[in-house]
């Protein structure tokens, strides 16, 4: 009685045990895929079909989800590594790459560890672009060390179903000494620029003081010349205006003589003249001297035609 007691129990609980392994089962075979996410689902061993996002039902005991990929872009930390230069200088040169799975299935079959292989592959790529680079145009280009490094990757990962967006050199580290002789070079470079910049502004202080003296002399020049030019034809206007009052004056004269008793007019007028010149001589001399004749000027004004003419 007991025995069949404890024998019914033992039943019980192993089909206890059968119907709770069904039930997760059961569960398990009930899949939700997040978005920008792919299950890779194998029936039996073999690969059945890739599960995208949203709800999916599978055969529990037959179909298992081998593999969990994200469809996002991601971020691989390329870990240090030493590389030589052509100049044979020692560099440590780490990076990041940024990839993303575009074909689950060949991400999954395809290769045992994309991630792995890509940074695998990143780190010799580099290596060997250095090594064909001197020390100074590693730091100048490392766009070229970057696009050298994703082409690689782009022609590995066509089978490994993984596309590699960039990748991005974070440090290239030169050893100790190299870097304390490279910053005395760019100190040197530095004072160097200083001098050469310095001496181009004395040069050019040079050249504009220069040019301001020989701009003050040609102004100079210029004005002395327009001050004798406007001289010249000051005094050439006076002569004229002169000339001018002359003239005017010695046809005027001409009327007068011409006109009836003018040259009795004009004798007087030189008389007159003539007359107040011994004037002056009494002030200024205590001596006077006279012509010998007085006559003399009667003469002298006939002799310019001033004589009254006879009717």
């Amino acid at each position: 009685m007991i025995a069949n007691i404890n024998t019914d129990l033992i039943l019980l609980g192993i089909w206890g045990l059968i119907f709770a392994i069904f039930i997760i089962k059961l569960f398990q075979s009930i899949r939700l895929v997040p978005t920008k996410s792919a299950y890779i689902v194998e029936r039996l061993g073999k690969y059945h079909t890739t599960l995208d996002a949203g709800f999916h039902a599978l055969v529990p005991f037959i179909d298992k989800v081998a593999y969990v990929h994200d469809l996002k872009e991601e971020t691989i930390d390329v870990p240090p590594q030493e590389c030589f230069s052509s100049d044979e200088v020692n560099v440590e040169v780490d990076g990041v790459i940024y990839i993303s799975v575009v074909d689950p299935v060949k991400a999954s079959y395809g290769v045992t560890d994309y991630r792995y292989a890509a940074i695998q592959l990143a780190q010799t790529t580099t290596r060997s672009v250095i090594g064909t680079l001197d020390l100074d145009r590693t730091f100048e280009e490392r766009d070229v060390i970057s696009a050298k490094v994703v082409e690689v990757l782009d022609q590995a990962g066509a089978t490994w179903g993984i596309r590699v967006h960039r990748y991005e050199i974070k440090n290239i580290t030169p050893p100790e000494t190299v870097k304390n002789a490279m910053e005395m070079q760019v100190n040197a470079e530095r004072e160097r620029r200083a001098l050469l910049a310095k001496s181009e502004g004395d040069k050019q202080s040079k050249i504009n003081r220069s040019e301001g003296v020989k701009a003050e002399m040609i102004n100079r020049s210029e004005g002395e010349m327009q001050k004798r030019i406007n001289e010249a034809e000051g005094k050439a206007e006076e002569i004229l205006t002169i000339a001018k009052a002359t003239a005017e004056s010695i046809e005027r004269m001409a009327l007068v003589v011409s006109a009836p008793g003018g040259k009795n007019v004009v004798r007087m007028q030189l008389g007159a003249q003539y007359l107040k010149q011994f004037d002056g001589l009494t002030h200024s001399a205590s001596k006077i001297v006279l012509p010998g004749n007085m006559m003399d000027f009667d003469h002298w004004m006939d002799s310019i035609g001033l004589e009254e003419s006879k009717e």
